[in-house]
């Protein structure tokens, strides 16, 4: 075995907790250097720079090639994969952004665009290029959360238009365009459709690693027109702990699937409150929404974010609290969700492992996790399983269904998915179920259905 085969052995033993393989394997061990005195040099480069776990990599490897008995030195450095420029055919501007991540909520006032911003002060935190697109025309936000020195827009010499460069991050809004500055933007959806493309297309935004788009509110043109120009990575959906919020989140998860963009992050915004002096969760606002988004759609990261006086303090006074105040508890909260929104792209992008399916044969279910292997499910068994809030409540989380209603004849009509993580079947009997992957595997484990 040659000396650059046993380095290359030494690190097989290191796997990517989301990839599930090994750093080898997955060829992110470049520039591997070997010289005579035993110094050993060589790049990991990952899927994104703002991996949260690459001081876990470099250390692992340094242990790794330093066990071996001839190695004298090593020296790892990290980098990140170059960009797919799958985004150049959507506008000059966009030829070298990697990912675009969509921060959208259904509903004003959730504080979506405090989170947008936020999201992109802690991805670069952990060693992204990132930008921010303020996608709202009527009530930009941006300038207001980061106050930036501005002079005015400029042209480049390609003649695309120079984003607001501050704190390293690149800033693009109506607010800096507007010829009357400071004046309501009183135009129809056409040509503010029109603006938003041409804002968006017509940056110069460079190489970056992320993109973060600050939709408005709502399910309208906007959002929709944004994903026929580009094709954005994914959505993180930004709502309360009210009925009505939760009730919006489901509206933008379908919206999103109705677009083939995965929503890989739920944020619920002012989730608790804990007063001076106990550190006691105090609900204002009710609890439960979070973990019926987990049950009913199978949502895995969905962060909790307090309700914090300081928040609102920096953003208002021109400085997220992510750039204020990072050890902040509510900028860990940040940090939490740039590394959740950091993984799953890697994972959309990268994992080449079988997703699960589930499929109707005429009689029974077919589930198949993506282990190769297939379950049959009794098909008024698992209608009888729905866990949405027609068949259970919502507030005890007690069924409500009355399994005797459903006939054993009952049947799936059409069968969906919803993201990767769950499966939507329409049955025979005009309701509609949301079964998230995870929920399968335990029904099966359980021999419920």
């Amino acid at each position: 075995m040659s000396r650059e085969e046993e380095v290359l052995a030494s690190m097989r033993g290191i796997i990517d907790p989301d990839l599930g393989k090994d750093i080898v394997t997955l060829g992110f061990i470049k520039h591997l250097k070997i010289a005579d005195d035993g110094k050993v040099a060589f790049m990991v480069e990952l899927t994104t720079p703002a991996c949260p776990v690459k001081e876990q990599f470099r250390d692992s490897c340094t242990q790794a090639v330093s066990a071996l008995p001839w190695v004298t030195a090593v020296d790892v450095k990290m980098g990140a994969q170059p960009g797919r420029g799958a985004l150049a055919q959507s506008g000059p501007g966009l030829a070298a952004v990697k990912h675009v991540v969509a921060v959208a909520s259904c509903k004003g006032g959730v504080g979506k665009s405090t989170v947008a911003v936020n999201l992109a002060y802690a991805l670069a935190a952990q060693g992204a290029q990132v930008g921010i697109f303020d996608a709202d025309i009527y009530g930009p936000s941006l300038p207001t959360m980061v106050k930036a020195p501005f002079d005015g827009l400029f042209q480049a010499g390609s003649g695309l238009i120079l984003p607001v460069t501050h704190a390293g991050l690149k800033l693009m809004s109506f607010a800096y365009a507007n010829p009357k500055p400071g004046a309501p933007a009183v135009m129809r959806g056409p040509m503010v459709t029109s603006v938003v493309n041409q804002l968006l297309t017509t940056t110069d935004w460079g190489a970056l690693d992320y993109l973060i788009i600050d939709m408005p509110p709502g399910t309208g043109d906007i959002q929709l027109t944004l994903s026929q120009i580009i094709p954005i990575t994914a959505a993180v959906i930004v709502t309360t702990p009210q009925e009505i919020s939760f009730i919006d989140v489901v509206k933008g998860i379908k919206m999103f699937d109705l677009m083939k963009i995965p929503t890989v992050a739920v944020v619920e915004n002012m989730s608790y409150f804990v007063c001076d002096g106990c550190d006691k969760r105090h609900r204002l606002f009710g609890a439960g929404a979070m973990r019926r988004l987990v049950e009913q759609f199978g949502i895995r990261n969905a962060i909790e974010l307090a309700l914090d006086p300081a928040v609102a303090a920096h953003s208002d006074g021109g400085t997220p609290i992510m750039a204020a105040q990072p050890d902040h508890p509510v900028s860990r909260g940040y940090l939490e969700l740039a590394g959740a929104v950091a993984r799953e792209i890697s994972k959309l992008l990268h994992a080449d492992a079988p997703k699960p399916m589930v499929r109707y044969n005429g009689r029974e279910v077919l589930f198949a996790p993506g282990d190769g292997k297939e379950f049959r499910l009794n098909p008024a068994g698992l209608r009888r399983s729905c866990r949405c809030a027609s068949c259970i409540n919502e507030m005890t989380g007690k069924k409500t269904l009355n399994d005797a209603e459903i006939p054993e004849t009952v049947a799936p009509s059409q069968i969906g998915a919803v993201g990767n993580y769950a499966a939507t079947i329409a049955w025979s009997d005009g309701h509609s179920s949301i079964y998230p992957f995870d929920m399968l595997s335990k029904l099966v484990a359980e021999g419920a259905v």
